[in-house]
This record gives structure tokens, sequence and C-alpha cells, in this order.
């Protein structure tokens, strides 16, 4: 008797690789990983670098030592914010410049051919992006936790890590549909420019909004950037200015509405297919 083998033919465009093409996606996370890493001066070192300057500046050159607010030291009050500032900006960063690149120089087609879904897409994206905000947030919490005068425990560990998570996320997200919508790097650097550093800026980094007229306290409760650094900052000195459940529930909508978008923006291939 003899065995007969018997094997089953799949039609052209057929997925042979399950319902997520897990070492697909993890390829393309790990690109995103060793492009920012590559140039890892420029991307973790320098950012920190910055955001030290600024811890130096507002504690040293223009307080000096003794001043505190929300009854702790100024450097202990900055630290969350600056942290969560980095964040922001290095996770909206990298995806971005990214797929801008990929655009400018036509290597986004290497991207589209794979086997890929938008969703095995969109996840390498964000996930790249959160893995560089992370990185800086975590190498400026070293840093911090070494500095004169800054305490930088933690009370709350619930609130350091979602908003931590949850911020990566929403500018990893925000980047994302920018690199998509994005035909040069003046396009992108003009949302850098005039929406994410000025929403850092102005989201209580700095200060408390209590100080602020009650105006200006009301249109800082309209931006999602404040939510997270309050929210950081309670994590760190178990105190805030908002009301950490509206945060929340704020902050995951939003991140739930881009990641929509922008699967939809992938998936119909905008600004990306000819």
């Amino acid at each position: 008797m003899s065995n007969t083998l018997t094997y089953k033919m799949t039609e052209p465009g057929d997925k042979r690789v399950g319902m997520v093409n897990w070492i697909g996606m993890w390829t393309m996370y790990a690109k995103e990983v060793r492009r920012f890493m590559k140039v890892w001066t420029q991307t973790v070192a320098a950012p920190t670098i910055t955001t030290c300057l600024f811890m130096a500046i507002f504690v040293w050159a223009l307080s000096g030592t003794g001043r505190e607010t929300m009854g702790v030291s100024l450097g202990s009050f900055l630290a969350p914010g600056l942290m969560m500032m980095a964040v922001i900006q290095n996770a909206f960063q990298n995806p971005a410049s990214s797929i801008v690149i990929g655009k400018v120089q036509g290597a986004i087609v290497d991207v589209l051919m794979p086997p890929l879904s938008a969703f095995e897409i969109l996840i390498g994206y964000v996930m790249g992006g959160v893995t560089r905000g992370l990185s800086v947030g975590f190498t400026l919490w070293l840093v911090f936790f070494l500095w004169p005068d800054v305490s930088i425990t933690v009370h709350h560990w619930w609130a350091v890590f979602y908003h931590l998570i949850s911020a990566s996320v929403m500018l990893a997200l925000i980047g994302t549909l920018t690199g998509i919508w994005a035909e040069k790097f003046d396009h992108s650097s003009a949302v850098t420019n005039f929406i994410i550093v000025p929403l850092s800026l102005l989201s209580g980094t700095f200060y408390s909004i209590t100080r602020l007229p009650e105006v200006l306290q009301t249109i800082s409760a309209y931006n999602p950037f404040f939510y997270l650094i309050d929210g950081l900052r309670y994590g760190f000195i178990d105190h805030n200015d908002s009301n950490l459940l509206v945060g929340v529930v704020m902050t995951l909508s939003i991140n739930i509405v881009l990641y929509f978008w922008v699967h939809h923006l992938l998936k119909t291939g905008y600004k990306l297919k000819p």
C-alpha cells in the first residue's frame, strides 16, 4: 500500500499567514525601532538634554531654590510635566517622519506591498512611536531621579502607566495621521510647530492652571494634553488640577476615534497609493 500525499493549492492572492501576520507585524515594528535607535543621539539623547535644560532654567536660573508649588518643590512639580511634554513630542515625531520620508523617497511601497493588513501596518507605526516616546520618558525619569531637590517617587502607579501609555498611543496615532496627510516635510513641521508644541506648552507643564484667569482655565479644560500632564503629575505628587475621570474618558475616547480614522485611511490607501 502506498501513501499518497495531498497538497491543498491556494488561489493567487489568498492570505497564507493566518488571521494576523505576527512575523510581518513584528518586522514592521522592529524596522521603526531600529530606524530611530540608529540615530539615538538625535532621537533619545537630544530631547533628553533639551528637557533637562528647561528644568535647569526654571529651577536654578529663574526661581532659585526653596520655591514650592502644590506643596512640593518646583522641581518635583515640573518633572512630570516635562516628562510628558517630551513623550508627546517624540511619540508624534517617529511615525510622522517615517511615513513622510517613505513617501518623499518612494520607499513607502516597501510597506504597502508585503502581506500586511491596515491593522498590522498601523500597529507597527504606533508601537514604534510608543517605544520612542517611552524611551525618552523613562530616560528623563532616571535623570530626574538623580536631580537635586526633585522627588520622582510614584504615589499612584496606575496613573503613571495609563497616562504615559495613553499619551504615547494618542500622539503616535496623530503622527501616523499627519504622515499620511503630509506631502512634504513642511506639512509635518507645520503640525508640530502650530499644534503639538503649543498644546503641550500651554497645558500646565510649567504652572498650575488654577493661577490662570477663569477664561483660560475653561479653554485649558478642552486641551487633552492638559489631562495627560495633570494625570501624570497626580501619579507622582498626589495632586491634580483636573477631574481624573473626565481626563481618562476624554483621552480614551480620542484614542478610539483616532484608531478607526487612521485605520480607514490606511485601508483605503489615502495619499499612499497612486
